[in-house]
């Protein structure tokens, strides 16, 4: 919802829209300059924000304060020029003027860079290289330089024109892109997508196509998942091979992710735990969290200029695995998956994606799952690469003596109880774990101690006061 906050905050009224800007932490799309910052500093901004999913920058705010921009309007003019003066190629830039309310009164200016991911690579007219990842700006190594060059080739994909119309009612599901332009406050869709790069010249592009586009598989034969279900641990082969069920789900991404989700928890793998009744239930034996991100990661950042294949789903009694076309980008390193901060191949559909909710950032998914795994007592994702894809697991099987991600029992029924119930009151857990009430008090306050889980409540004694999973 980040961007969400930044596009609202920027619609507040003017007396209002400095302090809104200035109380959002600056993150991987929102960045805040001075008035007095040089074009060269606000160049190396851009040229970040354009080799990785685009962005805004907004100048005139500085250490909380609002600075507004019309002291002096020759040095904003350069400002304005940073994107053709000082990028090359220059990137795709709008700057517009936002009126504000300064600190001391005065009614003045903002000025507000939006950058639009670029198919290039982008570089500063002294020849250095900038991504944004998370809330900052890197400067890349040649090495890296390089393996970005590689990377944006295949990024460039995503904007190729198809040959479906804006105006082909049978093509284009004109609804969900009515939602979606509501949902981020735009006026009108068409404008919307030709705005995010979603379509041009009357068309939509490779990623408008995917994500509103009602028949994707029209251009792109193999812009699908396919979800198997096998019996036992082993796929088999010939008349050994135990397929249970065997699904193949297609349309544009929001609903196909949607669809996919639901058959997911209805043949994911399954194991008896103590519920929230105390009594033994079924009980997903991979936390739900966890596929839902891998399944999101591999249909957003999946490559699809690869048409040899599609998305795989495999479910097995003891694993969840999850194979997408496209290997990791060149930045970052399989063994260490951790290290991965951003992965902009689709930047476009994964924009939209984050707009509706639909996992998190690929970096910050990753780790999420490894929370998830580690809460929930299991091995730790295995990530494998071959020639063209990236293989996830998610193993049923618990981590070993010693490791890290072994929790006790009880934090663990405690942990699922609140990943299933998304909180709950001190009786409820003391329930849970078979505990009388001050002893599940003294377990509850050590697991808060640990991070594990958080509690809130006005005081000890506050009727209302709950424990969840912390954010």
């Amino acid at each position: 919802m980040e961007r969400l906050d930044v596009d609202h905050a920027l619609e507040s009224p003017p007396e209002e829209v400095g302090r809104a800007l200035s109380a959002l932490p600056e993150s991987q799309w929102f960045e805040r300059k001075s008035a007095r910052v040089s074009p060269v500093k606000l160049s190396q901004a851009v040229v970040a924000l354009a080799n990785a999913e685009g962005g805004t920058i907004v100048v005139g705010l500085h250490d909380g304060r609002v600075e507004g921009t019309d002291a002096d309007p020759q040095h904003r003019n350069e400002l304005q020029q940073v994107h053709v003066q000082h990028v090359q190629p220059p990137a795709r830039v709008h700057t517009r003027l936002l009126p504000c309310r300064t600190d001391d009164g005065r009614d003045d200016h903002l000025l507000v860079v939006d950058v639009s991911p670029g198919d290039d690579v982008h570089a500063t007219t002294r020849d250095d290289v900038y991504l944004r990842l998370g809330d900052e700006t890197r400067r890349l190594t040649y090495v890296q330089r390089r393996e970005l060059f590689f990377d944006r080739r295949q990024a460039g994909f995503e904007s190729e024109l198809t040959t479906v119309r804006l105006d082909d009612a049978d093509a284009v599901d004109a609804e969900a892109a009515a939602q979606y332009a509501a949902r981020v406050g735009h006026p009108q869709w068409r404008g919307l997508l030709t705005a995010r790069g979603l379509a041009r010249d009357g068309r939509l592009t490779i990623a408008g196509l995917l994500l509103f586009g009602r028949h994707p598989g029209s251009e792109l034969p193999n812009a699908h998942v396919r979800v198997t279900r096998f019996a036992g641990r082993e796929r088999g082969t010939g008349a050994r091979q135990q397929v249970v069920s065997d699904q193949r789900f297609e349309g544009a991404l929001p609903r196909l992710l949607a669809d996919v989700f639901e058959h997911v928890r209805q043949v994911q793998p399954r194991r008896r735990a103590l519920g929230r009744s105390g009594r033994f239930e079924d009980a997903p034996a991979v936390p739900e969290d966890a596929w839902l991100e891998g399944v999101v990661n591999a249909v957003v950042h999946r490559s699809y200029s690869l048409q040899s294949d599609h998305v795989h789903v495999d479910v097995f009694d003891d694993r969840v695995e999850v194979e997408s076309p496209g290997r990791f980008p060149g930045l970052s390193d399989v063994r260490d998956p951790l290290s991965i901060h951003r992965f902009a191949r689709n930047p476009r559909i994964a924009r939209v994606c984050a707009d509706l909710d639909f996992g998190q950032e690929f970096g910050e998914g990753i780790r999420r799952m490894f929370d998830e795994m580690r809460l929930a007592g299991l091995q730790p994702p295995l990530y494998q690469q071959t020639e063209g894809s990236v293989r996830l697991t998610l193993s049923t099987e618990t981590d070993g003596p010693g490791g890290d991600g072994r929790l006790p029992e009880e934090t663990r029924l405690v942990v699922a109880a609140l990943r299933e119930a998304g909180r709950l009151g001190t009786r409820d857990l003391a329930e849970v774990m078979g505990r009388t009430r001050p002893t599940a008090i003294r377990k509850l306050t050590e697991m808060r101690e640990q991070g594990v889980i958080r509690w809130n409540g006005q005081s000890p004694r506050d009727p209302r006061a709950y424990w969840d999973l912390p954010g």
